[in-house]
């Protein structure tokens, strides 16, 4: 029997103080999201961000808790459990599909258990993980391979280990993607659009291109259109893979080059972020007389606090502040049936001759 570990990144057990602090303390803990010396990071995460993070971000937490429909709590846990099941049920017997959080709950360990230590349910023989993170980083991608790995590690006879790659530019994902956003493109008839990313630092992009260059002539951030193009020198770098992802939705999409724009979002602190900025594009949109903006969020596959509340409330407030009239948001692939299938279809394709 064959084990599919779904991972994505996590979620508070609750939109409170206590819960949210117990949870950035984990997540801002990991060196892979706050990549500095170790007593500067503990330092900023004691003396600076946890006295005072928790209860802004268990307000925002607050305004999206229980938006799935059918499922009270997270909307990202929701929504991630909803396509577990339903992937579990596409693949049939024989495979035994669980998720895992990176931080929080369910964790990575109690997914392997779910998976591993039921024999009842049959033998597990290979082990198939599956970040749920379209686009490559450190931060995501990177923490979860690593945690997995020691978490797997510390068995005494693991399975066969295969870790599917990064989907940013898989069909099934950008037609499932696409699908959500035509409806209201029709319906809105939006003056432009916006495909906003989650943002990192610079220095996690220039880590990243300096480690895979190995010494040779640095590619990323070297120059405005360094991204604009995927090739052999920037074909791990997050930056570029978002940019490839906007393409792939823009040609299903039928926009042309004035309609869209890509961005970042969720910046943090004083360091430099890759760029151009979110907040900053839309309400220059709205200042040069763009009145209805339609948002894509393709780094996320299920919709959470970034999307709900960033985007969805308080862009959109931020952008009719600014002189728009509306801004949408375009749902994440979450657990739709064409999301379904492509996971399927993506999960048995690449696992083939493992």
């Amino acid at each position: 029997m064959n084990g599919l570990l779904l991972i994505n990144l996590g979620t508070p057990d609750a939109p409170t103080p206590g819960a949210v602090r117990k949870y950035l303390r984990e997540f801002l803990s990991d060196p892979r999201v706050l990549d500095i010396h170790p007593v500067a990071r503990s330092l900023l995460l004691h003396l600076v961000i946890l006295p005072t993070r928790p209860q802004k971000s268990a307000a925002a937490y607050q305004k999206v808790w229980n938006h799935h429909p059918d499922a009270p709590g997270s909307p990202l846990l929701a929504y991630s459990v909803a396509l577990t099941r339903q992937l579990q049920t596409r693949l049939g017997e024989r495979w035994r599909v669980a998720l895992g959080m990176r931080y929080g709950q369910p964790s990575l360990q109690q997914a392997l258990e779910t998976l591993l230590c039921r024999p009842e349910q049959g033998r597990i023989d290979r082990l198939v993980a599956l970040p749920l993170y379209p686009q490559r980083a450190s931060s995501s991608t990177g923490s979860s391979i690593e945690a997995l790995t020691r978490t797997l590690g510390q068995r005494q006879s693991p399975p066969p280990l295969c870790i599917l790659g990064p989907f940013f530019d898989d069909a099934g994902f950008l037609d499932a993607l696409a699908e959500r956003g035509r409806p209201l493109l029709a319906e809105k008839r939006p003056d432009f659009v916006l495909f906003s990313y989650h943002g990192l630092p610079e220095r996690h992009i220039r880590k990243a291109d300096d480690e895979y260059q190995a010494g040779g002539p640095r590619h990323c951030l070297v120059r405005p259109d360094c991204c604009d193009q995927l090739s052999a020198k920037n074909a791990d770098c997050y930056r570029a893979q978002c940019f490839a992802t906007t393409r792939g939705l823009v040609e299903r999409l039928g926009l042309t080059s004035d309609q869209h724009s890509t961005c970042f979002q969720s910046r943090l602190g004083r360091t430099p972020w890759i760029r151009p900025f979110t907040d900053e594009i839309l309400t220059h949109l709205a200042r040069a007389g763009k009145r209805r903006l339609v948002v894509f969020c393709p780094a996320f596959v299920a919709d959470c606090l970034e999307t709900l509340e960033e985007i969805a409330l308080r862009a959109d407030a931020a952008f009719r502040a600014a002189g728009g009239e509306s801004l949408t948001l375009v749902p994440a692939v979450n657990a739709s049936p064409t999301w379904v299938e492509a996971l399927a279809h993506l999960v048995e394709e690449q696992t083939q001759q493992f």
